[in-house]
């Protein structure tokens, strides 16, 4: 579901959750990883709220670190542990909603603890290989993951 294709509630929803934001944060930081399994697959969410298949992660709360917040949206959104150290890729510039946003990102390798049942704010979850993505994977998801084989230089703005 692209922007254009919201139902009115939800588009008049995001936008008074950004405003909201807007008042109480000066900068909001959000987190963002690239998951990948032993087998060397993507785990992609699609939100309930926004269209397209994503790469996990959110918004930092309160005396969160960075770290707390990546393993906390993991888990989350696609009951997923991180196994070793993630690795820090880029801080990028997000400016799809507001002129304020960034999105700190990682690659981790990750297991699944349980299978990810569908809810109000993921409805659908999954490992992908690398080579069939599934239909809709946003063009950020293209471009992190063309950054991540080195076949782009990675970009300043997400």
């Amino acid at each position: 579901m692209d922007k254009e294709n919201r139902p009115l509630h939800m588009r008049l929803a995001l936008r008074l959750l950004h405003v909201y934001f807007s008042f109480v944060r000066s900068m909001t930081v959000g987190v963002r990883a690239a998951c990948f399994d032993a087998d060397g697959r993507i785990f992609l969410v699609r939100h309930s709220y926004v269209g397209g298949w994503h790469m996990p992660g959110g918004g930092l709360e309160r005396n969160e670190t960075v770290e707390e917040a990546l393993a906390k949206e993991l888990r989350e959104e696609g009951n997923l542990r991180i196994i070793g150290k993630p690795q820090l890729i880029q801080v990028y510039f997000n400016t799809t909603t507001t002129r304020r946003d960034h999105v700190v990102f990682y690659r981790a390798i990750v297991e699944q603890t349980a299978p990810r049942p569908p809810d109000w704010e993921i409805s659908d979850s999954g490992f992908f290989s690398l080579d069939s993505l599934p239909e809709g994977t946003t063009k950020a998801t293209h471009r992190r993951l063309a950054e991540l084989r080195g076949e782009q230089e990675p970009a300043h703005r997400w």
